[in-house]
């Protein structure tokens, strides 16, 4: 008689439990992107990002790629936060040196006709990317790397339809949430009950955890934080424990500072993502240690590599021995990472 052990569970939802898994698991905000010669190849066959993004095939592949190359402990799926307002009706276009564009949205109307109805459709091609990966990931043998799904938080993503592309400042969206508190929240909810929905989606496809990206998120006084932050993350987290009890979810408040701890309690995350700015010592202390930690090396020490990078290293490492934890940069790898240097990053963060 042939016995079958269960397998092991995979090192990152290990960590995303609550277990201290030493050494700790490794991904990287942007792994899949323009500092990969492969990436760059795949890229040069299309005529733009949307089409990258809503072509399974190619999806698949440079979702696959730096799996393939480092061994990472997870693939993050790879798309892009605008597919949600683009899947609810909003033109979207990415130009060479700008950036995404979009019409401001700027009246009732326009969030009137933000249509839930097509977003089901809209983002199949999404959907069938995150079937194709998990076949991927099991057929080249890669079973210790787990699928993470994503999406924007509502207010990031709301800068971006606010102001109508990329900004410094976001300062037209900031300004309405000031003089149109009631337009501005509208447009809050109807985000927040389409990212349960497109993130459920994601989910039923076969991710193993979810990540919200609240890029912007810092950007926001403390009340309007709770209110735009809080708030909407808290009602996404909540969704999908109702609905999926073993999918984690991961949020990033970018540039949260000292709310950060209040964040992480409050929207009951099962993991919360440092930024570069944030004192790792200091996350330990406000975060409970129930409460996954994941970050946050500076995207520009990998640029740089040797014995910064490992200084840098050892200190996050130090900081998070003994706790729940994923290893990751403190924002997205910068296209100007030599891949070598990410080899190296894998290899130091391995040896523990």
């Amino acid at each position: 008689m042939v016995i079958t052990m269960p397998a092991m569970p995979k090192p990152l939802l290990r960590a995303l439990s609550g277990e201290a898994v030493w050494p700790p698991p490794i991904w990287l905000m942007r792994q899949a992107g323009r500092y990969l010669p492969e990436y760059r190849a795949v890229r040069a066959e299309v005529p733009d990002f949307m089409t990258l993004c809503t072509s399974p095939e190619l999806a698949t592949e440079v979702t696959l790629q730096p799996i393939r190359r480092f061994g990472f402990d997870a693939a993050i799926l790879f798309s892009d936060i605008l597919v949600l307002p683009w899947g609810l009706g909003r033109e979207l276009a990415y130009r060479e040196g700008e950036g995404p564009v979009m019409p401001p949205l700027r009246t009732e109307a326009d969030v009137a006709a933000l249509d839930t109805a097509r977003l089901a459709e809209a983002i199949e091609p999404v959907a069938q990317t995150v079937r194709q990966v998990r076949l991927g990931l099991a057929k080249e043998a890669f079973g210790r790397a787990a699928l993470i799904g994503f999406a924007g938080g509502p207010f990031t993503v709301a800068c971006y339809m606010v102001e109508g592309g990329g900004s410094r400042d976001f300062a037209v969206t900031r300004t309405m949430v000031y003089r149109e508190p009631a337009l501005f929240s509208a447009l809050i909810d109807r985000l927040t009950e389409a990212t349960i929905a497109y993130l459920a989606a994601q989910i039923d496809a076969g991710v193993e955890a979810v990540m919200l990206f609240d890029t912007w998120a810092g950007l926001l006084p403390p009340s309007q934080f709770r209110t735009y932050v809080e708030r909407p993350t808290r009602e996404i987290v909540a969704a999908v424990r109702n609905n999926y009890p073993d999918v984690p979810v991961i949020g990033f408040p970018r540039l949260a500072g000292v709310l950060l701890g209040e964040y992480a309690i409050e929207t009951k995350v099962r993991a919360v993502g440092m930024d570069t700015a944030t004192d790792a010592v200091e996350a330990t202390r406000r975060i409970p240690a129930t409460i996954a930690l994941q970050g946050n090396l500076d995207p520009l020490a990998v640029v740089a590599g040797g014995t910064a990078m490992r200084a840098e290293t050892d200190a996050i490492l130090r900081a998070m021995r003994g706790r729940p934890f994923v290893f990751n940069l403190g924002h997205g790898i910068v296209p100007q990472t030599p891949p070598e240097h990410v080899a190296e990053l894998v290899r130091i963060v391995r040896a523990g």
